[in-house]
């Protein structure tokens, strides 16, 4: 038996020598393998027992078990590993012996001097958009819930709110037309801003308003007033006419009036309307000029208006074309000497309130006559009538009397 093995050992240090180079590195590389397989398993080994010493009491007693048996497992990876090594020698033997006969090496031969590299396991990054995702989504839920804090405190209805601007209306007035209430919060104010202004606007006084914000809470209304172009004059009582044709409703102190103003003698709300837009569209010049406006209807311009300036001058115009003609004035204005009507119906021509003064006498006394006329005439007629009557009243007694004589002759036959 001795001698059997002597030989298989000299077999074997025969086709040891046989080996070509690559083949020796490949059996090293396959022992350190096998080498490191076995650290491995002692590696996981200990790994294992440490997360078990971390458990239970309970499961402490199972881990003693464990590591009863577990000693041997070393042990067995050692053996497992050089079995391997053993059985891949007598293939790669097998191998080299056909190799041996074939002298050209194989491309499998070449992939096998190389060592494989050990990778080692890389953590999975998290990607960038579900980053983002996460921080988008705690930003909206975080200005949430400050935005639903603020709408249930006491500070999101608190409003500091002033008026600017007022002459003729009063603060309260101008409050009371926005339809702000305490109740409102302040965000309702800055994002219905444009509604708030055009309520306030309801106020007829009211040209235009803006409402400015100012941090934290304090609001101011800029009220821009409609001008007072002129007042409309009913005995002693004054009515203040606005530059948008608005007629105000109640009567103005005498002592709050101007030194000059223009009185108008009509109240027709076209009509006043009319005027002012006219009258917006005149120089200031002229418009200072002009002392009293009043209706003065001829046959053929039903819209004409006399205008009495300052000056004693009277300026007769149709009131849809004041402000194309009424300009004319102030290049006739210089050729009059004396106080004059400058008559702008048809044409544009001038004569002395003196010339004006005989026509109205003899106007007037036409008109006299006529009516004197027209009164004889109606006491004529009036005559004439009481006359008919009489005379029927002497036909009905005559017939009467002829009716009473035949009665009387019957009954006297009878």
């Amino acid at each position: 038996m001795s001698k059997d093995k002597k030989n298989e050992g000299k077999e074997i240090l025969e086709e040891f020598k046989e080996l070509s180079e690559w083949q020796k590195r490949n059996q090293e590389y396959l022992k350190k393998k096998a080498e490191e397989e076995a650290a491995l398993a002692e590696e996981k080994e200990k790994e294992r027992q440490a997360r078990m010493a971390s458990k239970s009491e309970k499961s402490d007693e199972t881990e003693d078990q464990e590591s009863e048996s577990d000693p041997k497992d070393p042990k067995s990876a050692k053996e497992d590993a050089k079995e391997k090594v053993e059985k891949s020698e007598d293939v790669k033997k097998e191998v080299s012996k056909k190799e041996s006969k074939s002298k050209e090496p194989k491309k499998e031969d070449k992939k096998a001097d190389k060592k494989p590299v050990k990778e080692k396991p890389v953590k999975p990054k998290i990607p960038g958009v579900h980053i983002w995702r996460a921080i988008s989504i705690l930003f909206l839920s975080l200005l949430l819930l400050v935005v639903s804090a603020y709408l249930l405190s006491p500070y999101a209805t608190m409003k500091d709110i002033r008026v600017e601007g007022t002459v003729q209306t009063t603060a309260d007035d101008i409050r009371q037309a926005s339809g702000i209430q305490d109740s409102d919060y302040t965000i309702n104010l800055l994002l219905d801003k444009t509604k708030y202004e055009e309520q306030i606007k309801s106020n007829y006084w009211v040209e235009s308003a803006q409402l400015v914000y100012q941090f934290p809470t304090k609001f101011t209304i800029k009220v821009k007033e409609y001008d007072i172009v002129a007042y409309y004059v009913s005995g002693e009582s004054h009515y203040p006419i606005l530059s948008s044709g608005q007629l105000e409703t109640s009567s103005v102190s005498l002592v709050s009036l101007p030194e000059t103003y223009i009185s108008v003698l009509f109240n027709d709300s076209e009509q006043i309307k009319t005027f002012t837009s006219e009258l917006s569209q005149i120089s200031p010049e002229l418009k200072s000029a002009i002392q009293k406006v009043e209706l003065a209807p001829s046959k053929v311009t039903s819209d004409l208006i006399r205008l009495t300036m300052n000056d004693s001058d009277e300026v007769l115009v149709p009131l849809s074309e004041m402000s194309k003609k009424l300009p004319y004035y102030s290049k006739i204005k210089p050729q009059l000497s004396e106080p004059s009507v400058i008559d702008m119906e048809a044409g544009i021509y001038s004569y002395t309130v003196a010339d004006k003064l005989i026509m109205e006498a003899e106007e007037k006394a036409k008109q006299e006559a006529k009516e004197a006329e027209k009164k004889q005439k109606e006491e004529e007629k009036k005559r004439l009538e009481e006359q008919q009557n009489k005379l029927e009243e002497e036909r009905k007694k005559l017939e009467e009397e002829g009716n009473q004589n035949q009665t009387t002759r019957r009954s006297s036959r009878r």
